[in-house]
C-alpha cells in the first residue's frame, strides 16, 4: 500500500498538479456577500480556464460559518495565468475587505481519485 501511495505522489507531481488549501475567515457582517462572490468566481474559473482549478471543494469549519477552507487541485502551469485574469481579479478586489485573515498551503497530492 505504501508503494501504491509513494506511486501515485510521484505520478500527480509528473503532471504538474497539486492541491492548493486556502484557510480563510469571513467577517459575518459580509458572510452572505462573500458567498456570492466567491460562487461567482469559482463558476467563472471553471468555465473559462481550462486548467485551473482541476476541482474544487469547500466547506464551513465545524460550527462556524464564518471559517471556511477550499481545497483546489491546480495545475501548476495554469495557476500563475489564473491570478491574472479579469475574473480573479473581479473576485479578489470585492472580497478584499471581507476575508480576515488568509492562509494558503501548497500540498503534493499522494492519492487522487474521483468519480466522473
Amino acid at each position: 500500500m505504501i508503494g501504491s501511495l509513494v506511486t501515485g505522489s510521484a505520478a500527480a507531481q509528473e503532471a504538474g498538479r497539486y492541491v492548493q488549501v486556502a484557510e480563510i475567515e469571513i467577517d459575518p457582517a459580509h458572510l452572505a456577500s462573500y458567498l456570492a462572490a466567491v460562487q461567482e468566481q469559482i463558476e467563472a474559473a471553471i468555465r473559462l480556464k481550462p486548467g485551473c482549478p482541476r476541482a474544487l471543494r469547500g466547506g464551513a469549519s465545524g460550527q462556524s460559518r464564518t471559517r471556511h477552507r477550499l481545497r483546489d487541485l491546480q495545475d501548476a502551469e495554469a495557476y500563475g495565468p489564473h491570478l491574472h485574469t479579469e475574473q480573479f481579479k473581479k473576485y479578489k478586489a470585492a472580497t478584499e475587505k471581507m476575508v480576515t485573515p488568509l492562509k494558503l498551503v501548497r500540498t503534493d497530492p499522494i492519492v487522487l481519485g474521483a468519480k466522473p
